[in-house]
């Protein structure tokens, strides 16, 4: 399977931003998983998945690859 060419050629600061906007997104889609379990229906349906770990722990990630992405984009 061939990288597409944008991928290929990226920096590396470009790839960091690239990994950084995909955990972004899954700390928001935790974050919205979280909002929506607290206020669900039924108070005895809780779930399995443990959302504010996964959202701060992918913020977390996400937020630090940013910065090294920025850093990276800034120097050129």
């Amino acid at each position: 399977m061939d990288l597409p060419a944008f991928i290929t050629f990226a920096s590396d600061a470009t790839v960091v931003g690239l990994w950084s906007g995909a955990f972004l997104l899954v700390a928001v889609i935790a974050l919205a998983a979280d909002w929506l379990r607290a206020r669900r229906k039924h108070i005895d349906r809780v779930g399995c998945m443990p959302w504010t770990p996964i959202f701060l722990a992918c913020a977390f990630v996400g937020v630090g690859l940013l910065v090294v992405a920025l850093k990276g984009w800034l120097a050129g």
